[in-house]
């Protein structure tokens, strides 16, 4: 009986946790950038992001936030790995690149990637940068790590949000 009772009580265990392990991130809410914490932006921005996250598709509004300005971003993601088309943000007065996107879950579930290739025509013909984000939560914080490769450079950013 004791056997039985423990054998019982392990299978309830592991099917606990294969429960919660598989239990996917919501990124859901407003978040406000801790800038300490963060790097590779410029020093003077702030950001916040509002991101409305069902099932495998996140909407997201980003206002970057300067002393002499602020523009907001409006962006989407579909975490089912297909190829997409998606047109990139870009500067003022600046041409604007084509670019493919896929996002899609992490292999264990607990956050996505989101990787973009753009090409920008310039005079001295197209230029190709690849940029890869890797969002989780931990701590109840989102972190956003970023990794860009563009014309001979290469660096990376961090960005810590808090919930507000």
């Amino acid at each position: 009986m004791t056997r039985l009772f423990t054998l019982t009580a392990a299978a309830i265990l592991i099917l606990s946790l294969l429960v919660v392990a598989a239990q996917k991130p919501n990124f859901s809410g407003s978040w406000a950038m801790d800038r300490d914490r963060s790097f590779g932006m410029p020093g003077n921005m702030q950001q916040t992001m509002t991101v409305s996250h069902t099932a495998d598709q996140i909407e997201l509004e980003t206002k970057l936030i300067q002393p002499d300005n602020e523009r907001s971003v409006k962006d989407s993601y579909v975490l089912d790995g297909k190829e997409r088309d998606f047109t990139p943000q870009s500067a003022p007065g600046q041409p604007v690149p084509k670019g493919k996107r896929t996002a899609n879950w992490m292999p264990n579930g607990n956050g996505i990637l989101v990787n973009e290739v753009t090409t920008t025509e310039t005079d001295k013909g197209p230029v190709t940068s690849q940029l890869t984000r890797k969002w989780t939560l931990s701590n109840g914080e989102l972190v956003i790590d970023m990794y860009i490769d563009s014309a001979g450079m290469s660096y990376e950013t961090k960005r810590i949000f808090t919930k507000k």
